[in-house]
């Protein structure tokens, strides 16, 4: 299967990388002109966006070129990082080695396995509903019982963000969708956008109007001005 690039895909393209060239001078020269630490650090962190964007673009503009099977190993082959990434920062132990495997070298290949034949009936409840069921019982075989709900929710959420959530990607672009054929990048393009000026305006929001955090236990990093030291209310 191979996408169809259009105009309006090139200028789809051509304006996403227009905005990161844009980005990523601007945030070269704050980088030099700003001096305080805390701008340093908001400057730090708007560069380590840019970057990331710079590499998400990378990594789609790779599959829609390569269109049906060479998108399903990139995404799969993301999957896999990611979620070696999340188990490494989520403690485990031994009685969770097996699932581990299970998960890493047949759940996940399996997954998208089942999109490259196009078996979009069993793709979407293989992970949410058989392999949900098999991870506990995996490790409930081996006998270790200690925090056993705690550690076997935090592995099956790991393969729901990390495997089943990526995996819809490849499977948008193998879709035949009615009077959309070859088309598919387009709504690959919008999945992303929209999740990525989510991202943005946060941000710039909490930068430039943001007046207090909405949940600092949970992201004490979440950027936003508290101004209720200067502008106290009054009594």
């Amino acid at each position: 299967m191979s996408l169809k690039i259009d105009k309006q895909t090139l200028y789809l393209v051509g304006g996403v990388l227009a905005i990161l060239v844009i980005s990523s001078l601007a945030g070269w020269i704050l980088s030099l002109r700003v001096k305080s630490e805390a701008g340093r650090a908001t400057v730090k962190n708007l560069n380590a966006r840019t970057r990331a964007w710079w590499i998400m673009v990378a990594i789609f503009a790779l599959a829609m070129a390569t269109g049906g099977l060479g998108s399903i190993i990139l995404f799969a082959l993301t999957s896999f990082l990611a979620l070696r990434e999340f188990i490494t920062l989520t403690p485990t132990r031994g009685g969770d080695h097996r699932s581990l495997f299970w998960i890493f070298f047949i759940i996940l290949p399996l997954q998208y396995y089942l999109i490259a034949i196009k078996w979009y009936g069993l793709f979407s409840i293989f992970i949410p509903v058989y392999a949900f069921l098999l991870i506990p019982i995996r490790s409930a075989i081996a006998g270790d019982c200690e925090h056993f709900l705690e550690r076997t929710a935090k592995i099956q959420w790991g393969l729901m963000i990390c495997v089943y959530c990526v995996s819809h990607v490849p499977a948008l672009l193998s879709l035949k969708i009615p009077g959309y054929e070859g088309q598919n990048g387009k709504l690959m393009f919008y999945f992303v956008l929209v999740a990525q000026i989510s991202d943005v305006l946060q941000y710039v929001w909490g930068k430039t109007l943001g007046r207090h955090q909405i949940a600092p236990n949970v992201s004490p990093n979440k950027p936003g001005k508290d101004f209720s030291a200067e502008s106290p209310v009054p009594p």
